[in-house]
């Protein structure tokens, strides 16, 4: 059975869609920020969502075990400056 929505429904649920992207980067923005100032099992943690963040943005696998390997918050957040200028 296919579940309906209501018109304003579809109107977030596009909305969304439209600046997934947008919200990919700033939520990647906020974890290199928990980054820089967490510390064993949070780190990981955070590491976890990051990687989950930058697959959404479809940075490249490659890319991505790269920046996991160095665990600097400073080389992510560089990486993410590289990528918005390319966007802007």
């Amino acid at each position: 059975m296919a579940k309906s929505y209501t018109k304003h429904q579809q109107n977030i649920i596009k909305r969304y869609y439209d600046n997934k992207d947008a919200i990919a980067t700033q939520k990647l923005q906020e974890n290199i920020t928990e980054l820089y100032l967490a510390e064993g099992k949070k780190r990981a943690t955070i590491w976890k969502r990051i990687i989950g963040h930058l697959e959404k943005l479809e940075v490249p696998k490659q890319q991505i075990d790269h920046l996991v390997a160095s665990d600097d918050a400073t080389l992510v957040a560089k990486y993410l400056e590289r990528l918005l200028a390319k966007q802007g």
